[in-house]
């Protein structure tokens, strides 16, 4: 490995990790500010902010072929599955800490792994399908059937893990046919507009601190979606994979700093599992059957 191979890995790398930290302080803060404002409220400033500041970056470098799409009914589905999954998970961590929440979420590659057989026709190994079964058993650990948080709740990090599955099977399928900066922005702007027609009956004013954390949210949100782009043009998904799990440590720090939780033993077990289960998954690629 050359030396400007390393330094592009390690460039990738600070990103992946700024990345996934900001990702980690969105959920920290819409856990929070859910508390005092409706699910519908939080995540729709978040996405109007989001959107708005993505069009006054991408618009005046691409003009109008930025909404060119090539598969609009995928795009509006990818749009309503994401929102389908902030929904969810943000109803989630109203009840649930955060990190036991991300873990839960982190089920996504696995349940990809599933799904990707019926719906795009590849191949599951042997050992792909072991990590599923791991991944399972991690969740098992950290709800604990008859602990404190085995609960209907939790079922709403679960279905947010199935919706952000389906929002990456659609995902890939777009990468074929349009840009990422085109399925970004309008994925944000379906969002934005769904949102908008139910955002106004659930409206609460915040004060004046609690509009510079929405503000912040919005601003977040959009540089953690910029870092992830630009690892990845530095190093390859697989290599930068691994790393996105940081993602778990740093919401157990957020965790424990805003909310006062630390995960249990069968917390940290819980979550080792599906994190050994996850990179297991992504280190074997699927097979195509065609």
């Amino acid at each position: 490995m050359t030396q400007d191979t390393k330094a592009q890995l390690l460039q990738g790398v600070l990103y992946i990790c700024g990345a996934i930290f900001l990702f980690a302080g969105s959920d920290a803060l819409s856990k929070y500010l859910a508390g005092f404002y409706a699910v519908v409220m939080v995540i729709w400033v978040r996405y109007v902010i989001h959107s708005g500041l993505m069009l006054s970056v991408l618009l005046p470098r691409h003009g109008l072929s930025i909404f060119k799409t090539s598969r609009p009914g995928l795009q509006l589905l990818r749009g309503l599955c994401m929102v389908g999954t902030n929904m969810l998970f943000i109803s989630a961590l109203r009840y649930i800490p955060l990190a036991e929440g991300t873990a839960i979420i982190y089920l996504t590659p696995l349940i990809v792994t599933v799904l990707s057989g019926p719906l795009l026709g590849e191949r599951v190994r042997p050992l792909q399908w072991f990590a599923v079964s791991l991944g399972f058993v991690g969740v098992l650990v950290i709800l604990r059937p008859g602990g404190v948080l085995f609960t209907p709740v939790s079922l709403l990090a679960v279905g947010a893990a199935f919706s952000f599955s389906l929002y990456q099977l659609i995902t890939r399928k777009l990468n074929a046919t349009d840009s990422s900066a085109t399925t970004n922005l309008l994925s944000g702007l379906v969002g934005s507009t769904v949102l908008t027609f139910v955002a106004p009956f659930f409206w609460q004013t915040p004060s004046a601190f609690h509009a510079l954390l929405l503000l912040g949210l919005g601003i977040s949100a959009l540089l953690s979606h910029l870092l992830m782009t630009e690892a990845y043009h530095h190093a390859n998904p697989a290599t930068l994979a691994p790393f996105t799990y940081g993602q778990l440590i740093f919401a157990g720090l957020i965790g424990y700093i805003m909310f006062g939780h630390m995960p249990d033993r069968y917390g940290f077990l819980g979550i080792t599992i599906i994190c050994v289960s996850g990179i297991l998954t992504l280190s074997q690629r699927p097979r195509s059957t065609s």
